[in-house]
C-alpha cells in the first residue's frame, strides 16, 4: 500500500472520536455486568478493572516503544487488531471467566492505541501542537458522551447488542487505520550515515521535568476517577438520585465540547505559556476537591463540577503538548507512553484507593488527602520547571 506523506488533523480527530466512543462502552458496563449479570462480588469486578488497567499501562509502554523504534503503522495495526478481536469476541463469549480474560486483551490493545494516538498527534504539521491536543481532548470527551449515552440505551436489548455497537466503532477505526495511517515516520533511519540530519538534543533538565509532570498527572487522575466511583455512592447516600449524579457528566462533557475551542482561542490570543496554563488549570482542579468538604446539596455538587471542569479545560489538554515540547524527536513516543501509563495507573488505583479510604477514614479526609496529593506534585513541578528554565 502506498505510504502517505503525513497526517492531517481531521484524521487524528476521527481516530480519537472512534477510539474513545468504542472504549467508553466498557467503563460504565464492566462493574455492573460482572456484579449483576455474572453474579460476582464487587471485589471481583474491582480486581478485573485493575487488571484491565494494568494491561492498558503495559500497552501504553509498548505503543510508545514501537512508535519510536519500529513502525508506527504496523504498531497501530497490531493495537487496533487486538482491540477489535477482543470486542468482537465478547459478542459471542461473554460468560465467566472469558469476559474477564477478553478485558485484558482489550485493555492491552487500547493502551497501544491511546499512546499511538498521542504520538501521531505530535507529527501533525498544519497546526500548532497546542491546537492539536485541544482538539484531541474534544474528541475524547465527545466520544465519552456518545459511548456512555449509547450503552445506557442499548443494554436493555442485551449485552451482546452493546458489544455489537462497540464493535462497529472498532471495525471503523481498524478500516480507517488500515487505509489512511500508512505513514512511516522512521524513514530517516534507513538513510546512509552521511545523509542523516543531526538529531537535536534536549537538555537533560527538561527531560527530568517530564517525570514530575507525569506524577502530577497520576495525582490528577487518581482524584478525577473518584467522581466515577465513590462519588456516586456519596451523593446517593446524601439523598441525591443516581440520575442527578449522571447528569453531572453530561454537564462536564458539554462544557468541554463547547468551551474547549474558546479556551484554545484565548490561549492563542494571550500567548500564555503552556506551563503557566497547565499550572493555573491544575490549581483550580485541586481546589475543587477541597470544596467538596463543604457541599451538602445537588446544587453544590453541580457548582463544584463546573469549577472542576474549568480547571480541566484549562490545564489537562496542554499536558501532552508540554511533554512533546520537552522531549526529543526520537523519544516522543516513549514520553507520550509514560504520560498515558501514569494516567492509566491513576485510573486503575483510584477506585480501590477511594473505597478503602472511605471505609476507614470517611469522605472528607479522602477529599483533603486527594487535593493535597495534587498540590504537592504541583509545587514539585513548579520548582523543577524553574530549575530547567
Amino acid at each position: 500500500m502506498k505510504k502517505r506523506k503525513g497526517l492531517g488533523m481531521k484524521l487524528i480527530f476521527m481516530y480519537s472520536l472512534l477510539l474513545n466512543s468504542g472504549a467508553s462502552f466498557m467503563w460504565p458496563l464492566v462493574t455492573m455486568y460482572i456484579n449483576d449479570y455474572l453474579h460476582k462480588s464487587l471485589m471481583v469486578s474491582g480486581v478485573s478493572l485493575l487488571l484491565m488497567s494494568s494491561f492498558m499501562i503495559l500497552g501504553n509502554y509498548v505503543g510508545g516503544f514501537l512508535f519510536d523504534r519500529w513502525s508506527a503503522y504496523k504498531a497501530s495495526m497490531i493495537g487496533i487488531s487486538i482491540s477489535t478481536f477482543a470486542i468482537l469476541a465478547l459478542i459471542f463469549f461473554n460468560g465467566w471467566p472469558t469476559f474477564a480474560i477478553l478485558l485484558l486483551f482489550l485493555g492491552f490493545g487500547d493502551g497501544i492505541n491511546l499512546t499511538l494516538l498521542n504520538s501521531y498527534a505530535t507529527t501533525v504539521k498544519d497546526r500548532d501542537v497546542r491546537s492539536v491536543f485541544n482538539l484531541l481532548y474534544i474528541g475524547l470527551n465527545l466520544g465519552v458522551v456518545i459511548g456512555t449515552a449509547m450503552v445506557g440505551y442499548l443494554l436493555k436489548y442485551g449485552v451482546a447488542t452493546v458489544f455489537i455497537a462497540a464493535g462497529i466503532f472498532y471495525v471503523a477505526l481498524w478500516l480507517m487505520t488500515f487505509f489512511y495511517f500508512n505513514v512511516d515516520f522512521n524513514d530517516s533511519q534507513s538513510l546512509p550515515a552521511d545523509k542523516k540530519q543531526p538529531v537535536k538534543t534536549v537538555e537533560h533538565s527538561k527531560i527530568n521535568l517530564i517525570y514530575p509532570i507525569c506524577m502530577m498527572v497520576f495525582g490528577v487522575y487518581l482524584s478525577y476517577t473518584l467522581w466515577e466511583s465513590v462519588m456516586s455512592v456519596h451523593m446517593v447516600n446524601m439523598g441525591i438520585s443516581f440520575e442527578s449524579y449522571s447528569s453531572l457528566w453530561t454537564v462536564n462533557g458539554l462544557m468541554i465540547v463547547i468551551g474547549q475551542p474558546l479556551i484554545n482561542y484565548l490561549s492563542k490570543k494571550t500567548k500564555i505559556k503552556i506551563s503557566t496554563q497547565v499550572f493555573i488549570g491544575i490549581l483550580i482542579f485541586a481546589i475543587s476537591f477541597y470544596g467538596l468538604i463543604f457541599v451538602k446539596s445537588y446544587t453544590g455538587f453541580l457548582l463544584i463540577m463546573v469549577f472542576l471542569t474549568f480547571g480541566e479545560m484549562i490545564g489537562l489538554p496542554d499536558v501532552p503538548a508540554w511533554i512533546d515540547q520537552l522531549s526529543s524527536k526520537s523519544e516522543k513516543g516513549k514520553y507520550q507512553g509514560v504520560f498515558n501509563a501514569l494516567m492509566s495507573a491513576g485510573r486503575a488505583i483510584s477506585p480501590l484507593y477511594g473505597g478503602l479510604f472511605v471505609e476507614y477514614l470517611g469522605y472528607n479526609p479522602l477529599f483533603i488527602f486527594t487535593a493535597t496529593v495534587i498540590m504537592v506534585t504541583w509545587f514539585i513541578v513548579i520548582y523543577k520547571n524553574k530549575k530547567s528554565a
